[in-house]
């Protein structure tokens, strides 16, 4: 009978750092006169983990996030916090979050990555996000879809295209980069220990 190994450490750490950009970009959160949901950057860090990480370790990344949120640690948008947050307007942007990042590393993750992959899987990406996140907003704000829409939409299509932009300009220059440093993140990072 074989023994499972461990986990990669260095894949854990990856993951954790992660988590951490997500936590500082919700903090660099800008509310909007349009919205009761703020403009942050996290939705911009959990794009980068998809594609730097992969499905497994982007959600394990951003899992973590939630679990942290939830026992109360100040890691959501504007140091907010608790299992009430989930119940927010905003709520359904973080469950979002971690089908988005499974999503965008399973296009983004495969063995021959490419520019088209990449752009794919973040536009699918922020498509999740904005699909599970504004049926949310709407619910819990008893209001018509084109409020919703305006609130949980608009406000934000500007920033996603910026944000996309830049996390297939970043993932384009690091990946080289990722393939001589660190082998197991570039070959398949879905799969621990390679």
């Amino acid at each position: 009978m074989s023994q499972k190994q461990p986990p990669d450490l260095r894949m854990t750490v990856f993951a954790a750092l992660f988590t951490a950009l997500i936590v500082i970009g919700g903090y660099l959160s800008f509310p909007i006169p349009l919205s009761p949901v703020p403009i942050v950057l996290s939705d911009f860090f959990v794009m980068l983990a998809g594609l730097f990480l992969g499905a497994a370790w982007g959600a394990a990344s951003v899992g973590l996030l939630l679990f942290l949120g939830a026992l109360g640690l100040p890691v959501f948008a504007g140091g907010n916090a608790g299992l009430g947050h989930f119940l927010s307007p905003g709520g359904g942007y973080l469950i979002g979050f971690l089908v988005a990042v499974y999503v965008i590393g399973l296009i983004a993750g495969q063995r021959k990555p490419s520019l088209i992959k990449d752009i794919l899987a973040l536009i699918a990406g922020n498509i999740i996000i904005y699909l599970i996140g504004v049926p949310w907003l709407k619910m819990v704000l008893k209001c018509a879809w084109d409020k919703a829409i305006v609130f949980g939409l608009l406000p934000f299509i500007i920033g996603i295209i910026l944000k996309i932009i830049i996390g297939v300009s970043i993932i384009q220059i690091f990946r080289p980069l990722l393939k001589q440093t660190i082998p197991a993140l570039a070959q398949h990072p879905d799969q621990p220990g390679n």
